[in-house]
């Protein structure tokens, strides 16, 4: 099911009208004093699970070993809580302040003074490819337990975050980079730090640029099938709930479909709107996305998600919701679409800003790590009670999300609330390291296994 942009797919009816209360005000404030009608905060700590109503804690309740389950039984009406907007005001890390991890684990860090750091990916030879988006430029971070060696791969580029290695296997030949507005690729060998040559365009119309809040989506994330033979893009949507009518939606809110050599465009799926990382299982070879849900139906929608994609799955996007329910600002549209929309495998608190993510293969860690799944939570502005600045671990089994999540690192936020650190990126190092990459104190964290 898909448009020729949303406007070819139907002739939509006039927006329903809601009244949306829009609190503005300190947000660390706002963090204190808690929300009207938010529920008490559950009380957490490692080991344990927040289920059914307990998933409405926040920041404070958040710890590494905490469980997270949230099903969609467990959804409140739309605007049972006031919109608000508490962004973040980020402050500078306080001395000596380090992320939260597990014990057993170590977190330190593997390089500073960057520039905005966003998508990280390593190369098979166990280089950093680090997108530096607002820069226009991928560097190259080289060294094991610290980056020794920072070389500009490439520069002048349009917003790039996506990046991804071709072909698939331990000798690419390809560095593919993901710009807002298009898919270029670098000629590249193991153990190169600059490029060997100008960029190719190999999707030259991709819909590109966006405000940050609200919609406008302007991260492009880049995959490859385990064969080589099929290449994904993530495209988020230009609004937030397809609300300005004559927005340019055509092929946004999707994941296309490119050969490597950027013909055979098809749409592989849609209504999801928008997904930032894209991975591809290496146990079983099913594509997933990191997606970020709409805003401005309260506290705890709607939430966003971790999950298997189907190709040609709908996930509702701007009609529904985690299946059939429907947003109230499109009431009465598109009811025969109602049941076919996927539920997604594994919610995440509402307005976390799921980032990318990524699958554990490695031995560092130990063996239960193996095969599950990271992402990184970029932190909330929709929401009162602040959510998210943390990276999560998605578990799985035999390959099968099970629908629960664990944090894994936290500990962005100083004791009154304010925001030092916010996870973006999340790569293996190739010495099975953990690394995240934080574009709020511009670091890349390194987390190792040290044993209990």
């Amino acid at each position: 099911m898909r448009k020729k942009g949303l406007t070819a797919l139907v002739s939509l009816a006039a927006l329903a009208a809601a009244a949306l209360l829009v609190t503005f005000g300190d947000a660390c404030s706002q963090q204190r004093r808690g929300a009207q009608g938010q529920p008490s905060r559950p009380s957490a700590t490692p080991g344990s699970l927040l289920a059914g109503q307990g998933t409405a804690g926040d920041w404070t309740t958040d710890a590494p070993g905490v469980r997270h389950h949230i099903t969609p039984a467990d959804l409140p009406q739309p605007y049972a809580t006031r919109s608000v907007d508490a962004g973040s005001r980020v402050v500078r890390r306080p001395e000596g302040a380090l992320p939260k991890v597990p014990a057993g684990f170590k977190v330190e860090e593997y390089a500073t003074g960057l520039s905005t750091p966003r998508l990280i990916r390593t190369a098979p030879n166990g280089d950093l490819f680090v997108a530096e988006s607002y820069a226009g430029r991928v560097r190259v971070l080289r060294g094991a337990g610290k980056a020794e060696t920072s070389e500009v791969f490439a520069a002048d580029l349009h917003q790039p975050f996506g990046i991804a290695f071709y072909p698939p296997g331990p000798d690419p030949q390809y560095v593919y980079v993901a710009d807002t507005d298009a898919v270029l690729r670098f000629p590249y060998r193991n153990g190169d730090t600059k490029a060997r040559g100008p960029a190719e365009t190999i999707v030259p119309d991709l819909p590109g640029g966006g405000r940050l809040r609200g919609g406008g989506h302007w991260t492009r994330d880049v995959a490859f099938s385990l064969d080589g033979k099929r290449m994904f893009v993530s495209v988020g949507s230009l609004t937030n709930d397809y609300e300005e009518r004559d927005a340019a939606e055509e092929n946004r809110a999707d994941i296309l479909q490119y050969n490597p050599d950027g013909t055979g465009f098809r749409i592989f799926a849609t209504g999801i709107r928008n997904a930032v990382g894209l991975a591809v299982n290496p146990q079983t070879g099913d594509l997933w996305a990191s997606v970020n849900e709409r805003d401005e139906l309260g506290n705890d929608l709607v939430p966003d998600y971790v999950t298997r994609v189907r190709d040609g799955g709908f996930y509702g996007w701007p009609w529904y919701y985690i299946g059939p329910n429907q947003d109230p600002r499109h009431k009465g549209e598109h009811a025969e679409l109602r049941d076919k929309v996927l539920v997604p495998d594994v919610l995440i608190q509402s307005h976390s800003a799921s980032l990318e993510m990524m699958f554990y293969a490695a031995g560092q860690f130990p063996s239960e790590y193996v095969g599950d799944a990271f992402a990184a939570e970029h932190g909330s502005w929709n929401r009162a009670p602040r959510t998210g600045f943390k990276v999560i671990r998605v578990l799985l089994r035999n390959g099968v999300p099970t629908g629960e999540y664990e944090d894994f690192m936290t500990g962005f936020l100083t004791p009154s609330g304010d925001v030092w650190g916010r996870p973006v990126g999340v790569a293996e190092g190739r010495d099975g390291s953990l690394l995240v990459s934080d574009d709020g104190s511009d670091t890349i964290w390194r987390v190792s296994y040290v044993g209990k």
